[in-house]
């Protein structure tokens, strides 16, 4: 379980150009679940996102995860919950050019002090998985669209988290690869993995995997019920 309580995000407080992102939000986000974030740009869907995958403090408010709270840790247990926890899809992908497919999937876990064989034994049934093994020795900027969204979803899981947060995944995708997307995602729920979307794709958030829709608008749910 995730709880988000009376989170608010403020950017560049008590200055002329003061932006309230996220606005007293409360939300419960139920393990095993996959739940959407739907709105318009610049509804607070993102900056939401990186709160709740503790990649950004909350200008104020509570996070727990699994009743911890954690919030207020030091950045270096943040960033050790981050790495362990979550594991995160961009709507850019981040890929980094000039190395391999299978090198960016490693990448994630290289922190973690695992042997490179260990670490590389994952990575390939990872690539195996998502059908990208002839994929693995290119460089990603030789890949398609569908290709580079599976290698950043394989890079997402090699630390194999609890919770898969993804960014708008289908922005650049069509409709049969979105489609094929919202089929892996009804596979990580069956592992018992928790997932978050920000999405305003009907594709994702009329999918019947979706366990809850939340609904975001200037910063604030307006709206949190059954998909």
């Amino acid at each position: 379980m995730i709880e988000l309580r009376h989170i608010r995000k403020v950017f560049n407080a008590g200055q002329p150009n003061e932006h309230v992102a996220v606005d007293d939000v409360n939300l419960a986000i139920g393990t095993g679940k996959v739940t959407v974030l739907r709105g318009p740009s610049g509804s607070g869907k993102t900056t939401l996102l990186t709160v709740l995958g503790c990649m950004a403090r909350p200008t104020s408010g509570r996070i727990l995860l699994q009743d911890r709270e954690v919030t207020s840790l030091p950045a270096r247990f943040l960033t050790a919950i981050r790495r362990k926890t979550f594991g995160f899809i961009f709507q850019q992908y981040n890929l980094i050019q000039g190395i391999s497919v299978i090198e960016n999937v490693m990448l994630p876990a290289y922190p973690n002090g695992d042997s490179l064989p260990a670490l590389k034994q994952r990575a390939e049934k990872l690539l195996d998985l998502f059908n990208l093994r002839p994929k693995a020795s290119a460089r990603v900027e030789w890949l398609s669209g569908g290709e580079a969204q599976r290698t950043a979803i394989a890079r997402a899981l090699v630390n194999d988290p609890q919770v898969i947060i993804a960014d708008e995944p289908t922005a650049h995708l069509d409709t049969k690869l979105s489609r094929e997307l919202m089929e892996i995602v009804k596979e990580f729920k069956a592992q018992g993995k928790t997932i978050v979307i920000a999405s305003h794709d009907p594709i994702v958030h009329d999918s019947p995997v979706i366990d809850k829709v939340v609904d975001m608008r200037d910063g604030r749910l307006i709206h949190s019920g059954a998909a």
